[in-house]
């Protein structure tokens, strides 16, 4: 079997066709994480205040509505929007963009062997990238979620953030965010492409025997199976990213703060906000792929068979 690849239409240039790539994964991310803001806020809060934030997805729910208001479950719309738009384009661009060196230098034969590898380290080398844009837009979520008096938006919270902390506040997160992202990222998408690549075995087909509304319930059903296996994989540093984004840094290194939080959290707090993110995760990763399938069918050409 052979991972999937872009058929390049004629007259596109690489540029062009990458930009088109990445488009469609702007427009993923972005639609996606911006909808599911209210269970990110509710899954937050616990992370933050578990004492308070323990009722469970639904309970936690009526509590933020009765102690903020219904206006504080989309509280971090703005950077969420935008911060998922620049890490979308990298994200699903960057990992076509790899793919396709790691096909050119190991040739079509040899990467169709080691095609999970290759997936695995095109994600991770795409995430890391997307990582660096997406950062400080995260750090400023989380801190008007845990201090809803921080500032009114993005570009004010943004903008004091920069003031008052300097570019180590905006990327104090980075590390958790890389400890994060990268081993959520390189799940996404080696078992998107492991489970719809089953789905087709078990089915007898390809997916060129589909009808676009039949290629979008695969690229959805792979996708949360995908979705579902990242929230866990990735949830402690999650626990942790909003944990160390919460209040400006404390003393000692970042290093020596993740240690100290994952000693005083222990296994079970590492996984405080796990029934909700479980919830998130799977359900915009299953709407991540099924729209960057189609948006990505649309402005780059259908992808060929997997075989």
């Amino acid at each position: 079997m052979s991972a999937p690849q872009i058929q390049q239409q004629p007259n596109v240039s690489q540029t062009n066709l990458f930009a088109r790539l990445a488009l469609s994964g702007a427009i993923s991310c972005s639609v996606t994480h911006t909808a599911v803001v209210p269970v990110d806020v509710v899954k937050t809060l616990a992370q933050l205040e578990p004492d308070v934030y323990n009722k469970g997805t639904i309970g936690n729910f009526k509590l933020v509505i009765e102690k903020k208001g219904p206006t504080a479950l989309l509280t971090g719309i703005g950077p969420t929007f935008t911060g998922y738009f620049l890490q979308g384009a990298f994200k699903f661009g960057g990992y076509e963009f790899f793919e396709k060196q790691f096909r050119n230098v190991l040739g079509n034969e040899t990467a169709r062997e080691y095609r999970n590898a290759i997936h695995l380290a095109s994600s991770a080398s795409a995430e890391f990238f997307a990582d660096i844009v997406l950062c400080p837009l995260e750090a400023t979520r989380i801190r008007l979620v845990s201090q809803p008096d921080f500032a009114t938006g993005l570009v004010s919270g943004f903008t004091r953030l920069l003031k008052e902390e300097g570019f180590k506040g905006l990327y104090s997160g980075f590390f958790p965010i890389i400890l994060k992202q990268i081993p959520y990222t390189m799940t996404k998408f080696a078992v998107y492409e492991l489970a719809l690549e089953n789905i087709l075995l078990a089915l007898g087909k390809k997916s060129s025997d589909f009808s676009k509304s039949g290629q979008t319930v695969l690229f959805l059903s792979s996708g949360l199976i995908a979705g579902a296996c990242s929230a866990i994989i990735s949830q402690p540093a999650d626990t942790l990213l909003s944990k160390i984004n919460k209040q400006k840094g404390g003393e000692g290194s970042i290093t020596s703060r993740l240690i100290m939080l994952t000693k005083e959290l222990g296994p079970r707090g590492l996984f405080y906000g796990i029934g909700p993110r479980i919830v998130m995760v799977g359900l915009l990763t299953a709407g991540q792929f099924g729209i960057y399938g189609t948006i990505k069918n649309a402005l780059v050409g259908p992808l060929l068979d997997h075989h």
